[in-house]
């Protein structure tokens, strides 16, 4: 897939940096990476600026920002939503700012590559679940596979397998859903630019500052939603 890239002169002098001791560093690994300087970077500089009277116009985006993912979460998950902003919040973030990377001259989304949403989705999956046990304990998160509210006991042996093909699953759709997206928004830009340059992209570009941001929004409406339904079983118990 890093033959569809466009060259990056970027990503060159990272390689030039460490071919010196013999690693490749792949175009999409030094995308994350800029992500995390960039984010890195605004954090301390929001930081060092903080102010409740007299909040600057990057805080009061940034708030905004925060209060959209937070009222997001409190209407799937009341009284509790809050406490998974640091991992909804971050994920929401990190692939907004990745599919949009794709837009900028010399950069390319790290989304594009199937590595990145496998690596998220697994990474939500298992925070689910991780908090799914937490919530409940051991032993009613496991029953709850064979056993979901509303369902009676007696169908138990046919729920099992459907919960388990039904929760496994979940890694491909995260993944296949974020990466066919911005893969093959970006194909077809560059299909269409080599056969017609310079204007004729345009409106599919345009079109990726529309499905950047809503799949960014997908992924984290899908992650809140498996959160609650992990956290909640429990009061049907």
């Amino acid at each position: 897939m890093e033959q569809l890239a466009h060259p990056s002169p970027i990503v060159d002098l990272v390689n030039v940096l460490f071919g010196a001791f013999g690693v490749h560093v792949p175009d999409y690994l030094v995308f994350c990476a800029l992500i995390v300087l960039f984010l890195a970077a605004i954090g301390l500089y929001i930081k060092s600026r903080l102010s409740i009277d007299n909040p600057g116009k990057l805080q009061i985006v940034l708030e905004d920002i925060v209060t959209f993912i937070v009222d997001n979460l409190e209407n799937m998950m009341p009284h509790k939503g809050k406490k998974f902003l640091p991992l909804v919040g971050t994920v929401f973030v990190f692939i907004l700012l990745g599919n949009l990377m794709g837009q900028i001259p010399t950069l390319g989304s790290p989304t594009s590559n199937v590595n990145v949403p496998f690596a998220l989705a697994i990474v939500v999956w298992l925070y689910y679940h991780i908090e799914g046990v937490k919530a409940q304990g051991l032993g009613n998160y496991l029953l709850h596979f064979a056993f979901p509210p509303g369902v009676p006991k007696a169908m138990a042996p046919l729920m099992l397998p459907i919960e388990l093909i039904s929760h496994s699953s979940r890694v491909m759709s995260l993944t296949l859903r974020l990466f066919g997206n911005i893969f093959g928004e970006h194909l077809v830009v560059l299909i269409i630019g080599s056969i017609v340059p310079f204007l004729a992209p345009l409106p599919i570009q345009m079109l990726g500052l529309i499905v950047g941001p809503l799949q960014a929004f997908i992924f984290m409406t899908l992650t809140a939603i498996y959160l609650a339904s992990a956290t909640a079983v429990d009061e049907h118990h």
